[in-house]
């Protein structure tokens, strides 16, 4: 069940990565000549910071 929940969540974040690299782009006016690496720094922020709590979430209590 757990993988189930991790793939779900990861589909998500590649939602939300890519949303914000595209408003970061309309707020600059132009495409990151880099946008790979940029969508790479992103998702990689957000997927530590998400697995991390759920992690902790999912941790059985003492």
């Amino acid at each position: 069940m757990e993988m189930l929940y991790f793939t779900v969540i990861a589909v998500g974040l590649y939602a939300i990565a890519d949303a914000v690299l595209n408003y970061l782009e309309r707020t600059r006016g132009a495409r990151f000549e880099h946008r790979q690496i940029v969508f790479f720094v992103i998702i990689l922020v957000l997927a530590v910071v998400t697995f991390q709590t759920m992690s902790l979430l999912m941790k059985p209590s003492a």
